[in-house]
């Protein structure tokens, strides 16, 4: 076996190859990556306080290139990484975890109305409900609900 032959790996996508049965890529929204959503955030806050990639990445002690990189959907930037550039706009580490949370909600349920569900299912929705701690008062309790989906 050659150096050559060894070398060569098995490449696994991390997105399912699309098949003829799939609609178009055009028709489809892809799925939302979390590094997306995160880096959208982070530049529409800068940009919503005027500030330039410069500034934030000064306070921030983040390079410039890699700030710009997180923001554009290039880099997945680590918890500290996110935390610093989170306080140098002026938030918290779970404003920002918040706001792309919400996103992605927003995207996940705009996708799911445009594709037909499996059979079975109303439009392609699973069913979600919500619970709370047990013993707790009320129906999602004191702290509020977790969310299940089947």
């Amino acid at each position: 076996m050659t150096i050559r032959a060894t070398n060569q790996a098995d490449v696994i996508p991390l997105r399912p190859l699309p098949t003829a049965a799939d609609p178009a890529p055009r028709d489809l929204p892809r799925e939302p990556l979390w590094r997306d959503l995160v880096g959208e955030v982070l530049r529409r806050e800068r940009r919503a306080q005027g500030r330039t990639l410069k500034d934030v990445s000064e306070a921030s002690r983040i390079s410039m290139a890699y700030l710009s990189e997180v923001e554009r959907g290039r880099k997945e930037a680590s918890s500290e990484v996110l935390a610093a550039a989170a306080q140098a706009l002026g938030l918290t580490l779970a404003d920002v975890l918040a706001l792309a949370g919400e996103r992605l909600v927003s995207l996940t349920a705009a996708r799911t109305r445009s594709r037909p569900g499996p059979l079975g299912t109303a439009g392609g929705h699973r069913s979600v409900r919500t619970t709370g701690p047990v013993g707790a008062t009320g129906p999602a309790g004191p702290m509020g609900g977790v969310l299940l989906a089947a």
